[in-house]
């Protein structure tokens, strides 16, 4: 799903119908974000952000945010992105997983973060891993992604 002149170009492989429900939640989950006052970013990373999404493909996104430890429990915000269900919670490290499925089936997993977890001196192993492995900024208004993935690259 690359951002070509403000439109995504088409994943091979991938049907319409599913490229226009990952549209759909990318722009619900950023248009969250840039809601929120503590997010300070929105990654999409994985096989979504490199172009290489198979119809079973699920969509990762990170969120960086101030107050990460708001979003250990499920409370509310975990229905504010319209997601669907959750399916589980889970801590990798320093990122808390929220992986839900909607109706048709997409699992959506949502990686929050403090925004620590995006440091360039040094870069963290496990964050070099996730960028390097395919990251586009959907909100990113200080640059502190775009920073970080200038950083993996060299």
């Amino acid at each position: 799903m690359k951002l070509h002149g403000g439109h995504f170009a088409d994943p091979p492989g991938v049907s319409p119908t599913r490229e226009a429900e990952v549209r759909r939640v990318v722009d619900r989950v950023t248009r969250w974000a840039a809601n929120r006052s503590d997010v300070v970013g929105l990654l999409l990373v994985g096989s979504w952000a490199r172009e290489a999404a198979r119809p079973d493909s699920d969509v990762d996104l990170v969120v960086l945010s101030t107050a990460p430890a708001a979003y250990a429990e499920g409370d509310a915000w975990t229905r504010e992105p319209a997601l669907g269900e959750v399916l589980r919670v889970r801590k990798w490290g320093p990122v808390t997983e929220w992986r839900y499925v909607t109706a048709s089936g997409l699992e959506v997993e949502v990686g929050v973060a403090a925004v620590q977890w995006a440091r360039t001196d040094p870069i963290d192993d496990g964050t070099r891993r996730v960028v390097t492995d395919g990251a586009r900024p959907l909100y990113d208004p200080a640059g502190i992604l775009g920073a970080l993935i200038r950083a993996c690259a060299s």
